[in-house]
């Protein structure tokens, strides 16, 4: 038996990669607990958007992006992951215990280990060139593992799916709290969170499938060829916090693979976020076989094309807790999102 043990610098190093993921607003809603064999995943529901999210769908799939990210990198430096979901009762912002292993990685992991480096959330618009079918159910089936579905959007549901789209910027474009929270998080420039006006093109009102504006994009945007984006709507058979908490897990995995097969993606949630336009997705795109939790957009970029800047992260030591509380919630949490997620949680017990 292999008694090695990882070292704190092999945890933060992880954790390192792990906050690469995607988040809503680029929030970034997450802390990090570490001990000997083991990682704790916690949301901070400080960092929460009630406009945006208001049940707290979004954060979830955010640390469940990057939970699935911290595996990737546990395994990339020889540890297996055991990941425990929503150990704590007691705590809702206790979302999974990981306890590691050691475990040789195998090339898939080395894959995605570094996808994970190049992964940026790219909303300019995609060169004309189709992704094969091959390569889109390549990329679906990464949701599988995780309990979940990723249904690609064929033409004759792109259409319902665009309704909800540009029904859900039309709403909150006369949402005044949506407005001032999207103001605060976004046109950054130089901070370590929000979305930073040089990585936001202007909105493309031509778009068959609209994304979510931000505010001063800067981003240049001068592809003039016809869009040959895909999407894919993940979906999973219940609707509880540990299914959303997977789901992100499974937007993760979709993203990093789609990175590693030459493909340029973003996440998106704006319409998933208004409760009557989630159902309709649910109908018109997942036939009422499944709750949709995320929606991915994928493509290939025009060759010509400049790199999208980095996008900033915090520092490891800003997410990472290193002495254990007691207390039951973060400091700085709200009662309400943790009463909301409680409610979630006996509903679907």
């Amino acid at each position: 038996m292999d008694q090695r043990q990882p070292t704190a610098e092999i945890f933060e190093d992880t954790v390192a990669m792990a906050v690469r993921a995607p988040s809503v607003h680029n929030t970034q809603p997450w802390r990090w607990r570490l001990s000997d064999r083991s990682v704790d995943l916690f949301a901070d529901p400080a960092r929460r958007l009630p406009s945006t999210d208001p049940t707290g769908r979004a954060l979830l799939l955010s640390c469940g992006a990057a939970l699935h990210h911290l595996r990737v990198a546990l395994a990339v430096h020889g540890w297996s992951a055991a990941v425990e979901y929503l150990p704590d009762p007691a705590d809702q912002d206790h979302l999974a215990r990981i306890t590691v292993g050691a475990e040789s990685p195998a090339r898939d992991d080395i894959d995605l280990g570094a996808a994970i480096v190049h992964r940026k959330s790219d909303r300019r618009r995609y060169c004309h060139r189709r992704v094969p079918y091959n390569r889109l159910r390549q990329v679906a089936e990464h949701a599988v593992p995780f309990g979940a579905v990723a249904r690609v959007v064929p033409p004759p549901l792109r259409t319902p799916l665009g309704h909800t789209t540009r029904a859900a910027a039309g709403r909150h474009a006369h949402d005044r709290a949506y407005l001032e929270e999207l103001a605060k998080w976004s046109g950054r420039h130089g901070t370590a969170d929000g979305v930073p006006a040089a990585n936001t093109p202007r909105p493309r009102p031509g778009d068959d499938i609209s994304q979510r504006a931000f505010v001063e994009p800067e981003l240049a945007d001068t592809s003039f060829e016809i869009d040959g984006s895909e999407w894919l709507v993940i979906g999973t058979a219940e609707d509880d916090c540990c299914s959303e908490l997977r789901a992100g897990e499974a937007a993760s995995a979709l993203l990093l693979t789609a990175t590693s097969l030459g493909m340029a993606s973003c996440l998106q949630t704006e319409p998933l976020g208004i409760a009557e336009l989630r159902s309709a997705i649910r109908t018109d795109v997942l036939h009422d076989c499944a709750h949709p939790q995320a929606m991915i957009r994928l493509g290939f970029m025009p060759a010509s094309v400049a790199p999208l800047p980095p996008t900033p992260r915090r520092p490891v030591h800003e997410v990472i807790d290193t002495a254990v509380r007691a207390e039951s919630a973060l400091p700085g949490g709200h009662p309400s999102s943790n009463r909301a997620r409680q409610e979630r949680r006996r509903s679907y017990a």
